[in-house]
């Protein structure tokens, strides 16, 4: 909604006050910037019992509706397979993307913070923290 003066008017008291209240509002917002959440976990113990694994996804839902009910949940990227090729320098292709890894990349998601402190704040309560992993935040580059 652009500022403007009534027709003719050159002193901005003349500036109506429903343009005043909305750049007010418009100044007080916060610029929100985009960070992706990666998302890094052990390998799974093939011994997880079901009762375990819900467990575990009510805590990762519960934690997405978390960040939903507070306006920073933007999107959620799709759970990667565990095979995969890794193609190194000098066209040496290897096996797995995990073979020397000790953590693996499950999954990640996008959200909205003012910085990467916020961000930061957002990842804590994560649910593969809990299970030793780790949460890796990054700035979603040209935001």
């Amino acid at each position: 909604m652009p500022l403007a003066l009534k027709q003719g008017a050159t002193n901005p008291a003349c500036i109506p006050r429903t343009q005043i209240n909305f750049l007010q509002k418009t100044i007080k917002q916060k610029v929100m910037k985009e960070f992706m959440l990666l998302f890094r976990q052990p390998p799974f113990d093939h011994n997880t019992t079901p009762q375990d694994w819900q467990a575990l996804a009510k805590k990762w839902k519960d934690w997405v509706e978390g960040l939903t009910s507070k306006g920073s949940f933007v999107s959620n990227g799709q759970r990667l397979a565990m095979e995969g090729k890794v193609l190194k320098p000098g066209g040496v292709i290897t096996d797995g993307p995990f073979v020397e890894a000790r953590e693996i990349l499950g999954s990640f998601i996008i959200v909205k913070a003012e910085n990467l402190d916020e961000a930061t704040t957002l990842a804590h309560g994560c649910p593969a923290i809990d299970t030793g992993g780790s949460v890796e935040i990054r700035p979603i580059f040209g935001q």
